[in-house]
């Protein structure tokens, strides 16, 4: 890293504790603290949603697998896509107009209160458990960067992410969001440009990676790789369409809004997947041995991206991308922060602690809980540093189907599948956490080799193909079943909680009005212009760094992203003037 770059790096951490701080004017209370009082603009709340479900993970775990083994990773991020696009179709509306501040409420009306103490109880440490790995992901890349400790990294950005998360809620966690999405956009764009003309053109990457990491054969040669391949989208598709994820539209002004944010990340997330892994898979064209350029890290596959990044970038660059990079992990860790303090604020403290609490007390007390819970979640990503002999790949989708998916499952089918008793919610978690545990206990590789054979051995990809897939539909299956047994007890359900339900079943149901149920006014022309007067000086920085020395081309690079940044702040701008801005947005 050159001086220009550590220069572009500190520049970002100032504007991002800018954002911070002049969007802590917009919290007032607890609503708007963890859910911004239900006013957030869908393209704001898009790029959010888009954000949160993207981290440093992207460029290093997955990154390793698009430099080891090619094209399977986008099958990843192309069904994130799809869910999203079933998000904008169905599920986000119905997430907001379940008109409450955090998503265990929405699971206490759907389930009663006993389920949502289970949840409650039970989700928040695993929310802190995948911070945890979204944290680590980014010391990974941050260290291959900078030459640091990957523990040194971690304490670093994990407190830095803490200081921007408790300033401004979640008022300053979706705009910051939408900022960086300006960011890492087109930065990954120049990041695949610059790796292909490096190597001489499409048609020469095509040419070389067509029988190994582009080759469409491997979902013929790669044993369980079909499974795994559907077994993913199922995955994701639960994972963006559920209870707990109500957060990313609990913010957003009205249903519209909601669908309309749905459709961006969507699109943010088809658009982006071929510029995200080409560079990994072009740099695996290049016999440059990962274990000597990054010593120190576990698994030097992940630092793929970063290396050929250092081998194409002009001088500076890799300070913005750096700055995409912890964008990328700062959206996740910084919602998770968020959301996690609201939910042990409202579903733990308030009504099991103390019932009567006054708005002010609520709202201290959640910017504690940001604090402790970022402090957890930093030892938990050092915790992980340790561990050396599981990638970050492995360790993500591990964590993700065996003990997440268990979760989430009841979390889906209780917003399709709505007259079933109010305990059919912490049963089928226990149901979908038992299936989980046999599964990896019984059913593991050496299992699947036995019954179906292998054409040619099994490798580190085949072996988590099968266990990955078997883990998802195991588990799927397993909840659908259980849950759909439960609706034979739906009768024998007492009257105050079939009215519950059905109460739930019409708020998910009714489209939100904003100028009719809320007391405060909208802020649309505000939150336009002020991300838009937030954009145009950033955005003119990076324009100004296309004066640091290099060749013609890197100088554009930089037009190029600040153009960007410029563009879109000066529609913002133009649009809060608008007189029909309210019904325009």
């Amino acid at each position: 890293m050159t001086p220009y770059d550590l220069t572009v790096l500190a520049l970002y951490f100032v504007f991002m504790l800018t954002i911070s701080w002049v969007f802590r004017h917009f919290v007032s209370d607890v609503g708007s603290y963890f859910r911004s009082g239900g006013q957030v603009l869908w393209w704001m709340a898009g790029g959010s949603a888009f954000m949160v479900s993207f981290s440093a993970w992207t460029f290093t775990g997955a990154s390793s697998r698009a430099y080891l083994d090619g094209w399977p990773i986008m099958v990843i991020f192309v069904a994130n896509a799809l869910g999203f696009f079933l998000n904008a179709v169905y599920f986000g509306p119905k997430l907001r107009q379940l008109r409450v501040i955090t998503a265990m409420e929405g699971v206490k009306l759907r389930f009663g209160r006993g389920s949502e103490q289970t949840f409650t109880w039970i989700v928040l440490p695993l929310q802190m458990m995948t911070a945890g790995i979204w944290l680590y992901g980014m010391g990974v890349f941050f260290s291959a960067a900078f030459g640091f400790d990957v523990r040194t990294t971690i304490i670093i950005t994990g407190l830095c992410v803490l200081l921007m998360s408790l300033l401004g809620g979640s008022w300053a966690v979706i705009a910051s969001d939408f900022v960086q999405v300006l960011i890492l956009i087109p930065i990954t764009v120049i990041t695949a440009f610059l790796a292909v003309a490096h190597v001489g053109g499409l048609d020469n990457v095509v040419e070389h990676l067509s029988t190994t990491r582009m080759d469409p054969g491997k979902l013929f040669t790669d044993d369980f790789l079909p499974f795994w391949c559907i077994a993913i989208f199922l995955k994701q598709f639960l994972s963006t369409n559920n209870l707990n994820d109500a957060s990313r539209y609990l913010c957003v002004k009205d249903s519209h809004h909601a669908r309309k944010a749905g459709l961006l990340a969507g699109c943010l997330f088809l658009g982006g997947v071929v510029f995200w892994f080409l560079p990994p898979m072009i740099q695996s064209m290049n016999p440059q041995d990962l274990a000597e350029v990054f010593p120190s890290l576990n698994k030097p596959a992940e630092g793929a991206y970063f290396a050929i990044a250092q081998t194409v970038f002009p001088v500076g660059m890799m300070g913005l991308l750096a700055a995409g990079i912890f964008a990328a992990t700062m959206s996740s860790m910084d919602s998770g922060l968020n959301r996690n303090a609201g939910v042990f604020v409202k579903n733990l403290y308030q009504p099991l602690l103390r019932p009567r609490a006054s708005d002010r007390e609520l709202l201290n007390v959640g910017k504690v809980t940001t604090v402790v819970l970022g402090l957890i979640v930093i030892s938990i990503a050092i915790f992980y540093s340790q561990m050396r002999e599981l990638s970050l790949f492995e360790l993500m989708l591990k964590f993700q189907i065996l003990v997440s998916l268990p979760y989430i499952v009841p979390l889906v089918l209780g917003m399709i599948i709505r007259r079933t008793p109010g305990w059919t919610g912490w049963s089928t978690l226990l149901v979908c956490f038992l299936v989980s545990y046999l599964t990896t206990t019984f059913l593991n590789i050496d299992w699947a080799v036995n019954m179906f054979g292998s054409s040619d051995g099994i490798n580190t990809w085949e072996r988590q193909n099968w266990e990955q897939g078997i883990g998802v539909f195991t588990i799927t299956g397993a909840g659908i079943i259980w849950f759909l047994f439960c609706r034979r007890f739906y009768d024998r359900q007492s009257a105050e909680m079939k009215e519950q339900i059905e109460e739930f079943s019409r708020k998910l149901d009714k489209p939100v009005d904003y100028d009719a149920e809320e007391a405060a006014p909208a802020t649309d022309d505000r939150q336009s212009r002020m991300m838009g007067w937030l954009c145009i000086p950033y955005g003119s920085v990076v324009i100004l760094m296309s004066l640091i020395p290099n060749p013609l081309l890197g100088r554009f690079a930089f037009i190029f992203c600040g153009l960007t940044v410029i563009a879109i702040g000066t529609l913002l701008v133009r649009q809060s003037r608008a007189p029909a801005t309210h019904e325009s947005a």
